[in-house]
């Protein structure tokens, strides 16, 4: 079993921690909301509406973008508690648990004004819980917040592009090589953000989304990233990705061909979407099948999004 959490912290004790350091001090939560697959608690009923509409949306419009499919009504709905306030730095945390192909138990906090709340923490979030439901285990580090990223904001989106510029002339990119080995994140954790959302973006844009999935998930069925990127994208080596990469990078991102731009599906208004992280969180998890069967525990994960939020805004 594995539980598996999105935020910045470091386990789920200290990401709680942090983000109430990250300033949880508007208003209390007063009012509650409750849909097929959300239970949302929020400081007013309109706000509460607003986010549990708006989760449900984002549900089956980002699973269908993304594997084909809307998702199946969850046994259990997630829990959302939601601070919301101007002031207040955008955030978000999701956990869930993975268990001999199952995924469930969800939980999602999160903060921030309305407006970023329904734009980008969200989305962020939501997009998280449609791959742990479609892979059922956790993804690479760049893979999972590189995709995303793409479907954030575009301020933020250009925001990531402006950081990536930045890490890469100052010394702090990530050879390909070394950042497709990752499984936990890096010290200098932002330059994974920046770079697995341009690399998404460039594997996104030439074979779009269901593409994208289903090379992910070659390479996590086989664990051999090099391979699944030879048959998906017809490049073998990842160093030479790379090349190809900043190729792409230093002529300033160029869109594909009109020809190769066409086959994306893309429904998703742009503008309304923004999605985030996650970290490692290795505890293990007090949940006991329902069956009396035996537990096992791995690394827990855990989004990032929090820190990077509070680096970023």
């Amino acid at each position: 079993m594995a539980v598996r959490r999105h935020d910045f912290g470091s386990t789920l004790v200290a990401a709680l921690a942090l983000m109430a350091g990250l300033a949880w001090t508007g208003e209390a939560v007063a009012a509650g909301y409750r849909t097929a697959n959300f239970v949302i608690e929020a400081p007013t009923a309109d706000l509460a509406r607003k986010i549990g509409d708006a989760a449900e949306q984002y549900r089956h419009t980002l699973a269908v973008e993304w594997t084909g499919r809307p998702l199946p009504r969850w046994s259990r709905p997630c829990p959302i508690t939601a601070q919301v306030a101007p002031h207040l730095g955008a955030g978000g945390a999701t956990s869930f648990v993975f268990d001999r192909g199952e995924v469930f138990n969800w939980t999602m906090t999160i903060q921030g004004s309305e407006e970023r709340i329904l734009d980008s923490v969200l989305p962020h979030e939501i997009t998280h819980t449609v791959f742990a439901s479609h892979f059922r285990r956790p993804l690479p580090r760049w893979a999972d917040e590189g995709a995303c990223t793409t479907v954030e904001h575009p301020f933020e989106r250009a925001r990531q592009h402006k950081m990536l510029v930045e890490f890469l002339t100052t010394g702090r990119g990530i050879a390909f090589p070394e950042m497709f080995a990752m499984r936990e994140y890096p010290p200098d954790v932002l330059p994974l953000y920046s770079q697995g959302y341009s690399l998404a973006r460039f594997l996104i844009e030439r074979g779009g989304r269901h593409k994208y999935v289903a090379f992910v998930g070659d390479g996590l069925a086989r664990d051999d990233w090099a391979a699944a990127l030879e048959r998906h994208y017809g490049v073998g080596d990842i160093a030479k990705l790379q090349h190809i990469w900043l190729d792409w990078v230093r002529q300033g991102c160029p869109a594909p061909p009109a020809a190769v731009a066409a086959v994306q599906p893309d429904t998703l208004a742009a503008a309304t979407l923004t999605t985030r992280g996650q970290s490692p969180d290795p505890r293990a998890s007090t949940w006991a099948p329902a069956d009396g069967g035996p537990v096992t525990t791995s690394a827990a994960r855990s989004s990032v999004y929090a820190r990077v939020g509070a680096v970023r805004r």
